[in-house]
């Protein structure tokens, strides 16, 4: 089966990626060695790993932060190295949402304008579609009474669930989380990776989630290990624990 053939079944394709550092220079150090990683269009996945495994530099040549030193990667069937810059941040902003340990929100904006961010980035104003949008997400992820708040007047389980809107602002095929409940308290933490499991589920968006909790990653459908660069487990999870009865709408009111 060739590209073009998998490129509704694939969200992602990586084959032999390989980063250096220093490239050139008598202290090149490669970071990740070859690694080849297929995920499919609605997956729910978890990537673990010791640090300075390269987790971290991984969802970076992912999500087109980073080019590769060699090696490929296709984004909904697209052959990335083959693009421009311009065309590249295209891609990265039509099919991809980042959600980072740290939410980096606005503290100046409201929980909506934050989640707008985005949209206004393409489209260089807002319109009442764009608030609409917004609007939608943030109730989705149950912070509608929130959502002309400051983000400095709201708590970090909020905050953090912000961002997870702001991710999903275009309509991205992929996200990437990079220990999204890395700050939070356990309490919280559930709550939020609530959130990524229930919008996987409701939209088929494909998730790749970095976490060293090893409760969250039992609640993945897969599993992908990558120590010192390289790959050395690749499973599904067939014990994947899933929240039992709980409907979201108690979710979203017992998280703050």
């Amino acid at each position: 089966m060739n590209v073009a053939e998998t490129a509704f079944a694939e969200t992602l394709r990586l084959e032999r990626v390989r980063k250096s550092y220093g490239v050139g220079t008598p202290v090149e150090t490669e970071v990740l060695h070859g690694i080849d990683l297929h995920v499919k269009s609605g997956e729910f996945a978890a990537l673990i790993g010791p640090s300075g495994g390269g987790k971290s530099t991984l969802l970076n040549v992912i999500g087109l932060l980073d080019q590769p030193t060699s090696g490929k990667v296709w984004i909904q069937g697209v052959e990335t190295e083959k693009l421009g810059d311009a065309e590249r941040t295209r891609l990265r902003g039509r099919s991809i949402g980042f959600v980072f340990q740290y939410h980096y929100l606005l503290p100046a904006f409201t929980a909506l304008e934050n989640v707008m961010m985005p949209m206004l980035a393409v489209r260089g104003f807002p319109d009442d579609a764009m608030r609409e949008r917004a609007a939608t997400l943030l109730d989705q992820v149950g912070l509608t009474p929130w959502k002309d708040h400051k983000t400095n007047d709201i708590s970090g389980g909020q905050q953090q669930r912000v961002a997870v809107a702001r991710s999903l602002a275009m309509k991205p095929a992929l996200v990437l989380a990079d220990e999204p409940t890395g700050n939070l308290d356990t309490n919280s933490a559930d709550g939020v990776f609530d959130v990524l499991r229930s919008v996987n589920e409701n939209s088929g968006t494909t998730f790749l989630i970095v976490t060293h909790d090893p409760r969250l990653a039992q609640r993945c459908d897969r599993i992908i290990e990558l120590v010192d660069g390289r790959l050395v487990a690749d499973r599904p999870n067939s014990n994947v624990v899933r929240r039992s009865g709980a409907a979201f709408s108690e979710i979203a009111q017992r998280v703050s």
